[in-house]
């Protein structure tokens, strides 16, 4: 194969590979949604008597939330909610106001690596997570911004 030939065709290589890349950033939760809907006291009171009568569960010490009613609701009571373009999702607890919960700033960008999954976990206050999942290779673009202040923060996974 001529250079001339060679050469046009490396260019497109390269460009598709960078073509590749996709930068995130934490989602602006003004956007966001609740996906589904909470849970009724009643099907909480029903799961709960359900999953903690569960011997199987008890003898294999899985039924930690179980002594009082008000751990197991915590845990439970909550719905899906996604980021306004979809990309980011994560429960968040339904005794939060949803008002509340746009107005929520991120504070914090991390990338967690779970075997074949790559996670962008986005923090933000009262214990929320939102959380990007892929199987691309993903990392923050400068830890010490990100460090300084979440606004700052920016993952790239290609």
């Amino acid at each position: 194969m001529k250079l001339r030939q060679l050469l046009p065709a490396l260019c497109l290589a390269a460009l598709s590979l960078s073509a590749g890349a996709a930068q995130y950033a934490c989602p602006d939760l003004s956007a966001a949604r609740q996906v589904n809907a909470c849970p009724t006291e009643e099907e909480l009171k029903h799961t709960y008597t359900g999953f903690c009568s569960d011997n199987a569960k008890a003898y294999a010490k899985e039924t930690d939330t179980c002594p009082r009613y008000e751990d197991y609701r915590a845990m439970k009571n909550t719905a899906l909610w996604e980021s306004g373009d979809g990309v980011f999702d994560g429960y968040v607890s339904c005794d939060q106001q949803p008002a509340k919960v746009k107005a929520l700033k991120a504070s914090g960008m991390k990338v967690v690596k779970q075997g074949s999954i790559t996670k962008l976990v986005c923090s933000y206050p009262n214990g929320i997570n939102f959380t990007y999942r892929t199987k691309a290779a993903c990392k923050l673009e400068d830890d010490k911004a990100c460090a300084a202040g979440a606004a700052n923060c920016r993952a790239t996974c290609d």
